[in-house]
């Protein structure tokens, strides 16, 4: 085990997890049972990443990016939570694997997801990662990131198929174009012969939570069966978008 993480670990235990406030480094010392200087060292640690913080009463006390971390996490279960009736009703009506996804760096997180009952089928698991810029649910949140993101993140496109989008500037129109008709399209860009289809997630306040989407072989995503389809997912994004506060007058962020 990386022993510098374990101690830092345990100082963010005491920290936020102490029913007594803690002010001086020797008492939080004591607690954690390190040296002075290990204590010192490893809080400012804490403090300059935003973990730890003080307050008014210059007691130590967890920082704002804990609450980020959390906010983040409970917002991705709460979304799995409310997102499920949608996501059941649209893997009826269309006999397909439907994810839901959330952005992680430059991949996007399968959070839930619900098996077509077919023998062919797409494959994947919940908790799997996929490059966000080479898969529907990516690229449907993807478009409403900003443009130093991508800039930030091109270094890491690549092919994984023929089909893949591994140009910077290919990608930004793709984007756009998702923007302009409300939905992404994946055809065999992270795996050969599977693609996709998906619609962004708003919250209340306009910002984007994920998305969600049909995956199939593409032998049964055809451009007709895609047009075919796009109402449903737009319906279902919506439902769940509708659900997390969400409305046609909420100013979506801007790209």
């Amino acid at each position: 085990m990386d022993k510098t993480l374990i101690k830092g670990l345990k100082v963010l235990e005491v920290v936020t997890g102490s029913t007594e406030r803690i002010r001086t480094i020797e008492e939080l010392a004591d607690k954690v049972g390190l040296t002075r200087s290990n204590t010192h060292r490893t809080l400012q640690t804490l403090i300059h990443a935003g973990f730890v913080a003080r307050d008014d009463q210059d007691n130590y006390i967890g920082g704002i990016r804990l609450f980020e971390l959390a906010a983040n996490q409970l917002a991705q279960l709460d979304l799995r939570r409310i997102a499920s009736g949608a996501m059941h009703v649209l893997a009826e009506s269309t006999g397909e694997t439907i994810h839901l996804s959330v952005l992680d760096g430059f991949d996007v997180v399968y959070v839930d997801k619900i098996d077509s009952p077919q023998p062919i089928r797409a494959y994947s698991m919940i908790g799997g990662r996929a490059p966000a810029y080479a898969v529907a649910t990516g690229k449907a949140i993807l478009a409403y990131q900003t443009d130093s993101f991508l800039d930030s993140h091109a270094g890491q496109l690549q092919k994984h198929t023929a089909a893949t989008m591994a140009d910077l500037d290919t990608l930004r129109r793709a984007l756009a174009r998702t923007v302009k008709q409300g939905y992404a399209v994946n055809r065999g860009e992270w795996r050969d012969g599977v693609g996709g289809i998906a619609v962004p997630i708003f919250n209340g306040l306009g910002q984007i939570m994920g998305a969600v989407g049909i995956s199939a072989p593409l032998d049964r995503l055809t451009p007709a069966r895609i047009r075919q389809l796009v109402p449903e997912v737009i319906q279902c994004a919506g439902a769940i978008s509708q659900q997390l506060g969400y409305t046609a007058k909420t100013a979506k962020p801007d790209t």
